[in-house]
């Protein structure tokens, strides 16, 4: 299978931190946030890894380079202005090949073994939902068996990451577009299969989660070497 990372947003709430820096760059227990993702990734035997970009995203491609350094092999998708995540994903694709392929938000931190991730026969998306956290308590989707609904009942949280089929972009035309309206639609066809992940996730969207993040990322590291 191969990945994507999403990095091409602006990173508005991470502003200051983000005037000079892109949001994936910024550094988590010594090291930037997505290579993080990427050392995940690797030790998952994920080996091609493709990379969108926008806001600084020369400096992206200046830090990770060709990938070799943890062993994948990376491609970028450089877009002159963010096409959101469904227009990023849209853009890619002739790099993510026609088979399902995994997904992961940059700004996001989450214990998930991506290896285990799949996509069911005539599903269009796996979904990795998370309990709601508190600057999100109202949820996204709701998770019925194994299938994500938009329908009443308790709502679970959208982790930003996804396994996806080509073909949940078959209709759409070159351009900025979310993917919740994709992936509604597809729930209505009942092609969204889902699973709720239990372990640790953070949204790292602002500067105080960033500290948090990496404040939690010590106590484990301390855990470790005891």
């Amino acid at each position: 299978m191969r990945a994507m990372i999403l990095a091409a947003g602006r990173g508005e709430r991470m502003r200051p931190l983000t005037d000079n820096l892109p949001k994936p760059l910024l550094p988590v227990a010594g090291k930037p946030l997505i290579v993080h993702h990427i050392e995940r990734l690797a030790r998952c035997g994920i080996r091609q890894v493709v990379i969108n970009h926008a806001h600084l995203g020369e400096m992206i491609e200046a830090c990770l380079g060709d990938g070799s350094a943890w062993g994948v092999e990376i491609q970028y998708s450089p877009e002159k202005k963010a096409l959101e995540t469904g227009g990023g994903i849209l853009r890619a694709l002739p790099l993510l090949g026609e088979a399902p392929f995994l997904v992961v938000n940059g700004d996001i931190w989450c214990d998930v073994d991506f290896s285990r991730l799949h996509l069911g026969d005539q599903m269009l998306a796996h979904l990795v939902l998370v309990s709601n956290p508190p600057h999100h308590p109202a949820g996204d989707f709701v998770l019925e068996g194994d299938r994500v609904r938009v329908d009443q009942g308790a709502r679970l949280t959208f982790s930003g990451i996804g396994v996806y089929h080509p073909r949940l972009f078959a209709t759409c035309q070159p351009g900025a577009f979310p993917l919740a309206p994709l992936l509604k639609a597809a729930m209505a066809s009942d092609q969204v299969s889902g699973e709720h992940h239990q372990g640790f996730w953070i949204d790292v969207g602002t500067p105080q989660r960033l500290a948090e993040l990496s404040s939690q990322w010590e106590g484990v590291e301390a855990r470790k070497s005891r």
